[in-house]
């Protein structure tokens, strides 16, 4: 019986699809580094972790209103932004190479190709809508830039998933896709109503679970469109409708969740179901934490990364299975 020489190197089109691989990982590591780095540079222009809180929260847009020269970036804010901005760029090429290997050799790649065009697309919106981020405190931009690199980030999960394991023909789907799919959806929902919800200014707008104000509550607070009124406060009752929907969202999507993490269960999949229950509870207990200890930038953040990473889980789900 002959053997197969494991010293000998794997042939063009597999090495093409290592590379691939490998290269997407980097990217979803970049991408994620920029999500975070531009949500600090965001919650630190509204003011949170200032000092006295929360009077302090109001006059920090107020100086981000008056431009650079009365709202001077701090040592750590100034860094993020540089940091941003290399690690923006080298993203980009790192797109672009990603793009040549997939598509400028024969046999052509084109699921992978689909998928980096995909994010060629991404990251030449979010760099277009770079040009009115730092000044602007209309929720749709933050929207944009929130919502695009979580969807950069899940691309490139799925992008390193497709490389690893091409669909052959006769493939299967994945067992779990099209509950993955349904949660992706349901969960950028919940992204967006969750940025909604820092962008109009309703972080505190419910003091406690249960406890929203609906007489004062305002349904303009979920117009992106809409510019929150200057000086406002996270505790502003008017953005109640936006935090009670962002909560009962949550309760939503971790009810979907436990129940894909019984079915995986049941596939004989434990270790994702184990993450399907565990990512969830943990991105719960954290929006209780926000609550009860008035939003510290540092729980923020690892909310945001939090969510982030059970996107690319989900996205991660669908990506088919070999024949």
């Amino acid at each position: 019986m002959s053997t197969i020489d494991m010293s000998l190197p794997p042939p063009p089109l597999a090495r093409r699809r290592l590379l691939l691989q490998r290269m997407a990982w980097v990217c979803a590591v970049m991408v994620l580094a920029i999500t975070s780095l531009s949500a600090f540079l965001r919650l630190s222009k509204y003011g949170l972790d200032c000092d006295p809180w929360p009077q302090c929260y109001a006059q920090a847009q107020q100086d981000s209103a008056a431009g650079p020269a009365v709202n001077q970036p701090s040592g750590a804010e100034a860094a993020a932004r540089l940091a941003h901005r290399v690690i923006a760029s080298a993203a980009l090429l790192l797109v672009l190479v990603m793009l040549m290997t997939a598509l400028a050799s024969r046999p052509v790649l084109w699921p992978e190709g689909r998928l980096t065009l995909g994010l060629l697309a991404l990251a030449l919106f979010l760099a277009v809508l770079g040009r009115w981020t730092a000044q602007s405190q209309l929720p749709a931009v933050t929207l944009g830039n929130l919502l695009g690199g979580f969807a950069m980030f899940a691309l490139s999960v799925r992008l390193a998933g497709v490389a690893a394991a091409p669909m052959a023909h006769g493939g299967e789907r994945a067992p779990l896709a099209r509950w993955a799919w349904a949660a992706g959806l349901l969960l950028l929902v919940q992204v967006a109503l969750g940025g909604q919800a820092s962008a109009a200014h309703a972080g505190l707008s419910c003091p406690a679970w249960g406890s929203c104000d609906l007489s004062a509550a305002s349904w303009e607070a979920l117009n992106p469109w809409a510019l929150p009124p200057a000086m406002a406060l996270p505790t502003r009752p008017e953005g109640a409708w936006v935090h009670l929907l962002h909560s009962a969202g949550a309760v939503l999507l971790t009810a979907v969740l436990w129940l894909m993490a019984w079915r995986a269960w049941r596939l004989g999949q434990r270790g994702t179901a184990a993450w399907l229950i565990g990512m969830p509870a943990a991105l719960g207990f954290l929006g209780l934490a926000l609550v009860a200890w008035e939003l510290p930038l540092a729980l923020v953040l690892t909310h945001n990364t939090g969510s982030a990473l059970l996107l690319a889980l989900l996205w991660g789900l669908t990506v088919p299975r070999k024949a």
